[in-house]
This record gives C-alpha cells, sequence and structure tokens, in this order.
C-alpha cells in the first residue's frame, strides 16, 4: 500500500507542477497574442476600407 501512496503522491505532484507551469505566459506566446491582434486589427481596417470604397462607388452610381 506505501508504494501505491508514493505513486499516487508522485502523480499529483507531477500534476500540479504541470499545471503550475501552464499558468506562465512566456515570450513567445505574448508575442503570438500581439501578432494576432495585430493581424486582427488590420484585417479590420482592411474590411473597413472595402466597405468604404463600395459606399463610395455606389454613390457615384447615383
Amino acid at each position: 500500500m506505501n508504494i501505491h501512496r508514493t505513486i499516487a503522491a508522485t502523480l499529483v505532484a507531477a500534476f500540479a507542477f504541470t499545471l503550475a507551469a501552464c499558468e506562465q505566459e512566456g515570450p513567445a506566446e505574448r508575442a503570438g497574442k500581439a501578432l494576432d491582434n495585430a493581424v486582427e486589427q488590420a484585417g479590420d481596417k482592411i474590411e473597413n476600407a472595402g466597405d468604404k470604397a463600395k459606399d463610395t462607388l455606389d454613390e457615384a452610381r447615383k
């Protein structure tokens, strides 16, 4: 029974350390999030520019 408790305690400790390591954000993750944000903002601006161009073209046709 002591071996089972030792194995269980080891597994619980390993799981706890794994969870603790996952909570910390490294520089690569921060850079990735910043890049995702920049790409999303650029996409929004391109979409807005396309909408404005369409509206201008529609107004010119009238």
